[in-house]
């Protein structure tokens, strides 16, 4: 149904191209496309005996600036809105900010001769929670890189990081995380991403993977001027440290996009 609608709203060719061209760029996690994506995740099973269940809705606009003729700087932020229940135990529930990550890709305008597209910079981890349950309260620096390339409608890649914290609270456990998110995207003729990824975390301090892998399906539309995208996906937790999420989540996403004119 939103593949016909997406169809009947951009119904000329030519903003058909358009509009695969930006699912396209969404697929790119360094485009050269101002988006604010706002992402919702439910989570359940956590903490003793299971009870614990956790909605986070992760607020991540992507600005680009043109730094020269032939650079980019991409700055991508993470802020995680939390409402979370009976954790970390049962009869303990919290809402509100969590701690904010911060990116910069410094990535060339143009692709590679063989046609990958790449990003390098420093990732930020700033103490920014409302409260302590909702945070790790520590300050993290590291680097951060992406690659990718894409090839008709296929658009494959990888993001990594890896955060070390060097300030904050000292009776909390300090940071030291990789995080390793490999993508598979295919974008249809009527606007549609089928899109597959992992968000693999390890804690070297707690030696201990995390990997919910989310299988999401995503539509291009358009109110007025303005264009969005839909998506909603399933995620299963293949790995989780003890006491953390278990089983299956929910995944809702809704995109702005603000293509230049």
């Amino acid at each position: 149904m939103l593949a016909i609608i997406s169809a009947a709203l951009f119904h000329c060719p030519a903003h058909a191209d358009d509009a695969t061209e930006l699912a396209k760029k969404l697929a790119n996690p360094i485009a050269a496309l101002i988006s604010v994506p706002i992402q919702a995740n439910y989570d359940e099973n956590f903490g003793p005996g299971e009870k614990g269940e956790k909605w986070q809705t992760n607020i991540q606009p992507v600005i680009p600036v043109s730094i020269s003729e032939n650079w980019n700087l991409v700055s991508r932020t993470i802020l995680p809105v939390i409402d979370q229940k009976n954790i970390p135990a049962p009869g303990m529930d919290e809402s509100g900010i969590g701690d904010i990550t911060q990116s910069f890709f410094f990535s060339p305008k143009a692709p590679t001769s063989s046609g990958w597209i790449w990003g390098v910079g420093p990732v930020l981890y700033l103490d920014t929670a409302s409260d302590d349950t909702l945070g790790a309260e520590k300050w993290g620096a590291g680097p951060t890189a992406v690659v990718l390339k894409q090839s008709g409608p296929w658009t494959y890649g990888a993001l990594v990081n890896q955060i070390n914290s060097f300030a904050g609270n000292g009776d909390r456990q300090d940071i030291s995380s990789s995080f390793v998110q490999p993508f598979l995207a295919y974008v249809t003729s009527t606007h549609t991403t089928i899109s597959l990824n992992t968000e693999s975390t390890y804690d070297w301090k707690g030696n201990d993977w995390s990997v919910p892998i989310n299988l999401v399906a995503a539509q291009m539309l358009k109110a007025g001027s303005q264009i969005f995208q839909v998506a909603v996906g399933a995620r299963y937790w293949a790995e989780t440290p003890d006491n953390g999420p278990d089983g299956w989540g929910l995944r809702l996403q809704l995109t702005f996009l603000f293509p230049k004119s």
